[in-house]
Protein backbone atom coordinates (compact mmCIF):
# COMPACT_ATOMS: atom_id res chain seq x y z
CA UNK A 1 0.00 0.00 0.00
CA UNK A 2 1.39 3.16 -0.93
CA UNK A 3 1.52 6.82 -0.04
CA UNK A 4 3.36 9.70 -0.76
CA UNK A 5 6.00 7.21 -1.74
CA UNK A 6 5.55 5.50 1.77
CA UNK A 7 4.64 2.24 1.86
CA UNK A 8 2.16 0.89 4.81
CA UNK A 9 3.93 -2.17 6.30
CA UNK A 10 1.08 -4.65 8.77
CA UNK A 11 5.00 -5.16 10.55
CA UNK A 12 5.62 -1.58 11.34
CA UNK A 13 2.26 -1.10 12.90
CA UNK A 14 1.11 -1.74 16.90
CA UNK A 15 -1.51 -3.21 18.09
CA UNK A 16 -4.17 -3.52 20.42
CA UNK A 17 -5.56 -6.82 22.40
CA UNK A 18 -8.68 -5.70 20.42
CA UNK A 19 -7.76 -5.65 17.13
CA UNK A 20 -7.23 -1.70 16.36
CA UNK A 21 -4.26 -0.93 14.73
CA UNK A 22 -1.58 2.06 15.45
CA UNK A 23 0.93 3.61 12.95
CA UNK A 24 2.77 6.53 14.93
CA UNK A 25 4.37 9.71 13.05
CA UNK A 26 5.86 12.80 14.73
CA UNK A 27 4.33 15.87 14.30
CA UNK A 28 4.96 19.62 15.46
CA UNK A 29 2.47 19.17 18.60
CA UNK A 30 4.02 15.55 19.73
CA UNK A 31 3.06 12.07 18.55
CA UNK A 32 -0.26 11.36 16.36
CA UNK A 33 -1.81 8.17 16.25
CA UNK A 34 -3.72 6.87 12.67
CA UNK A 35 -6.05 4.27 14.41
CA UNK A 36 -7.72 1.91 12.71
CA UNK A 37 -9.20 -1.98 12.63
CA UNK A 38 -6.84 -4.83 11.40
CA UNK A 39 -7.70 -7.31 8.67
CA UNK A 40 -8.18 -10.04 10.96
CA UNK A 41 -10.67 -8.09 12.50
CA UNK A 42 -11.95 -7.06 9.65
CA UNK A 43 -12.27 -10.37 8.22
CA UNK A 44 -13.89 -12.26 11.90
CA UNK A 45 -16.52 -9.20 10.90
CA UNK A 46 -17.29 -10.49 7.39
CA UNK A 47 -20.25 -8.36 5.29
CA UNK A 48 -20.05 -4.53 7.17
CA UNK A 49 -23.37 -2.76 7.44
CA UNK A 50 -22.94 0.28 9.93
CA UNK A 51 -19.83 1.97 11.66
CA UNK A 52 -20.13 4.69 14.44
CA UNK A 53 -17.71 7.74 14.08
CA UNK A 54 -16.18 9.41 17.42
CA UNK A 55 -16.24 13.08 17.91
CA UNK A 56 -13.46 15.33 16.52
CA UNK A 57 -12.13 16.96 19.92
CA UNK A 58 -13.18 14.59 21.94
CA UNK A 59 -10.67 13.43 24.34
CA UNK A 60 -10.02 9.61 24.88
CA UNK A 61 -8.33 7.12 26.85
CA UNK A 62 -6.50 3.87 26.41
CA UNK A 63 -9.32 1.14 26.27
CA UNK A 64 -12.02 3.47 25.75
CA UNK A 65 -14.89 2.55 24.03
CA UNK A 66 -15.08 5.10 20.72
CA UNK A 67 -17.22 3.81 18.13
CA UNK A 68 -18.85 0.67 16.80
CA UNK A 69 -18.37 -1.39 13.77
CA UNK A 70 -21.53 -3.83 13.05
CA UNK A 71 -21.85 -6.21 10.51
CA UNK A 72 -24.62 -9.04 9.34
CA UNK A 73 -23.08 -11.16 12.48
CA UNK A 74 -22.57 -8.68 15.16
CA UNK A 75 -22.13 -5.13 16.29
CA UNK A 76 -18.56 -4.98 17.82
CA UNK A 77 -17.47 -2.11 20.35
CA UNK A 78 -14.32 -0.32 18.91
CA UNK A 79 -11.53 0.58 22.16
CA UNK A 80 -8.89 3.62 21.76
CA UNK A 81 -5.53 1.98 22.06
CA UNK A 82 -4.31 5.26 22.86
CA UNK A 83 -4.40 8.37 25.48
CA UNK A 84 -5.34 11.57 23.34
CA UNK A 85 -7.29 14.16 21.65
CA UNK A 86 -9.23 13.12 18.57
CA UNK A 87 -7.84 15.38 15.69
CA UNK A 88 -9.55 13.90 13.06
CA UNK A 89 -11.98 11.35 11.93
CA UNK A 90 -12.50 9.27 8.22
CA UNK A 91 -15.96 10.84 7.58
CA UNK A 92 -16.20 8.67 4.28
CA UNK A 93 -15.71 5.44 5.80
CA UNK A 94 -19.40 4.78 7.01
CA UNK A 95 -20.39 5.44 3.72
CA UNK A 96 -17.63 3.17 2.20
CA UNK A 97 -17.05 0.36 4.54
CA UNK A 98 -15.75 -2.03 1.49
CA UNK A 99 -12.58 0.10 2.54
CA UNK A 100 -12.22 -1.35 5.57
CA UNK A 101 -11.70 -4.75 3.45
CA UNK A 102 -10.01 -3.57 0.34
CA UNK A 103 -6.98 -1.20 2.64
CA UNK A 104 -7.74 -1.45 6.06
CA UNK A 105 -4.23 0.24 6.96
CA UNK A 106 -4.60 3.28 4.76
CA UNK A 107 -7.44 3.98 3.37
CA UNK A 108 -9.32 2.46 5.88
CA UNK A 109 -8.36 4.24 9.24
CA UNK A 110 -10.90 5.54 11.19
CA UNK A 111 -9.30 8.27 13.22
CA UNK A 112 -6.28 10.48 13.98
CA UNK A 113 -5.10 11.26 17.86
CA UNK A 114 -2.98 13.44 19.30
CA UNK A 115 -1.28 11.63 21.91
CA UNK A 116 -1.19 12.97 25.63
CA UNK A 117 0.46 10.23 27.32
CA UNK A 118 2.68 8.19 25.82
CA UNK A 119 2.64 5.45 28.54
CA UNK A 120 -0.43 3.55 26.80
CA UNK A 121 1.92 2.54 23.97
CA UNK A 122 3.64 -0.28 26.34
CA UNK A 123 0.54 -1.94 26.21
CA UNK A 124 0.60 -2.80 22.59
CA UNK A 125 2.14 -5.38 20.48
CA UNK A 126 4.10 -5.58 17.55
CA UNK A 127 3.62 -7.43 14.64
CA UNK A 128 4.19 -10.61 15.95
CA UNK A 129 3.24 -10.94 18.93
CA UNK A 130 -0.30 -9.46 17.21
CA UNK A 131 -0.07 -12.85 14.55
CA UNK A 132 0.44 -14.82 17.02
CA UNK A 133 -2.97 -13.89 19.33
CA UNK A 134 -4.47 -13.97 16.07
CA UNK A 135 -3.55 -17.93 15.33
CA UNK A 136 -4.79 -18.47 19.01
CA UNK A 137 -8.42 -16.75 18.27
CA UNK A 138 -8.35 -18.54 14.83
Amino acid sequence: MQKEGITVNEEQLLYSSSHEWVRLREDEGGKVATIGISAFAVQQLTDLVFMELPEVGRQIAAGEEFGEVESVKAVSPLYSPVDGEIIAVNSELPDRLETLGDDPYEKGWIMKVRLTDESSLARLMDYSAYQKQCSEEG
